[in-house]
């Protein structure tokens, strides 16, 4: 039985939508850094950066980073993740890893500003704050441009699931609603999937 550690209104949203959509029996732990009980006890146990999601095979192998987690899934357990063509596969890794290095990379600076900053006033983390908010908001605008055509409507692949889940999560889907209204419906169109819809309801209720 595979095992996932995560919370709501998180980024383990994106795995648990991909365990639904492949079929793929699983527990859930309920778990976050910021969360102190048992259930963060048992996922730095697992991963002592104790970050999520975070997923645990069923021979115990610990697999850690969205981006990872999709791909392993993809290539083992759930081909229906990604394409079986080998040129739209490597795209979308490639998208998988842009939303890696680039949008979640953003977004931890925006949480905690303070890291990254010494010493680091109240101004100090809203001018960083708002400079990376900017960022973001260019990467998902380059996104939107090089990955839209991956998007295709049908039964909702890991690209799909994990760009509409990091989207909602860090807040840019105004942004997008303004400047790309077309990629903005895409992300609607996986949100509202049948088999997808549940997920978001019960982390964005």
């Amino acid at each position: 039985m595979l095992t996932l550690y995560g919370t709501k209104g998180s980024g383990s949203a994106a795995i648990e939508a991909a365990l639904v959509v492949a079929g793929l029996a699983h527990d859930s732990v309920d778990a976050a850094s910021w969360n102190p009980g048992p259930g963060r006890d048992a996922l730095l146990r697992v991963n002592p950066l104790g970050q999520i999601p975070t997923l645990v095979l069923d021979d115990g192998t610990v697999l850690t980073e969205s981006a990872a987690i999709l791909i392993h899934l993809g290539l083992t357990a759930a081909p229906g993740l990604l394409p079986a063509d080998a040129s739209a596969r490597a795209t979308a890794i490639r998208g998988l890893v842009y939303v890696a290095a680039n949008c979640y990379a953003a977004i931890s600076v925006i949480d905690y500003p303070e890291r990254w900053c010494e010493p680091c006033s109240e101004a100090d983390k809203e001018h960083i704050r708002a400079g990376t908010r900017a960022r973001l908001h260019h990467h998902w605008g380059l996104f939107a441009d090089q990955f839209e055509a991956s998007f295709t409507g049908t039964s909702p692949g890991a690209l799909e699931l994990l760009a509409t889940v990091v989207s909602k999560w860090s807040g840019s889907r105004a942004h997008l609603e303004a400047e790309r209204p077309a990629f903005y419906a895409k992300l609607l169109q996986v949100e509202q999937h049948a088999q997808v819809a549940a997920v978001f309801q019960r982390h964005w209720p």
